[in-house]
């Protein structure tokens, strides 16, 4: 569990399954991500994400407000099949809980861990090009643009843009 400012972010909990499953099946959350996923689909990535950290130290955990104990979404870091030998940080809110920085302060507390605490030598960002959100986030946490590149996804080709950030740049903006 870690917390910030505004959040704690941690294993989900079995009352975070509602609201995960309906923003996994909100069309404009998922719009970058796939197709809207079921809830059975949604229940099941919770079991792994849960596995994956307690296995792990790190993972893509609830994002909760400490204000209030609501379930805004899901931030972390995770390891993803396109790039093997580094680290992806990612985010996934509720779509009411866009537009007041939780998504940057939740993976601001996860660039900490990973380059403070795992000693990674650098973190990257994925989103399908078109994601303007996901790219301005990247670009308030200090990330910069790394390439371009066509990615599969479950077979299904997108155009992916990638940010990067490395240990050195972290510790000089933070």
């Amino acid at each position: 569990m870690r917390t910030t400012e505004r959040l704690v972010l941690r294993p989900f909990r079995e009352s975070d399954l509602e609201p995960w499953a309906a923003l996994n099946a909100d069309p404009e959350v998922t719009q970058y991500l796939g197709p809207p996923m079921s809830r059975e689909d949604s229940d099941r990535t919770a079991r792994v994400i849960n596995a994956f950290y307690e296995a792990q130290g790190f993972g893509f955990l609830a994002v909760e407000r400490r204000s209030d104990g609501v379930f805004l979404g899901a931030c972390g870091l995770s390891k993803e099949q396109w790039y093997p030998d580094d680290l992806e940080i990612g985010w996934r809110l509720a779509r009411e809980y866009w537009g007041h920085g939780y998504a940057t302060e939740a993976a601001a507390s996860w660039l900490e861990h990973g380059f403070a605490t795992m000693g990674l030598p650098r973190i990257i960002a994925v989103t399908d090009s078109p994601n303007e959100r996901s790219i301005a986030v990247m670009r308030r946490l200090g990330m910069t643009f790394d390439h371009e590149a066509v990615l599969e996804d479950d077979g299904v080709p997108f155009d992916a843009t990638v940010y990067s950030l490395t240990a050195d740049a972290w510790r000089r903006v933070v």
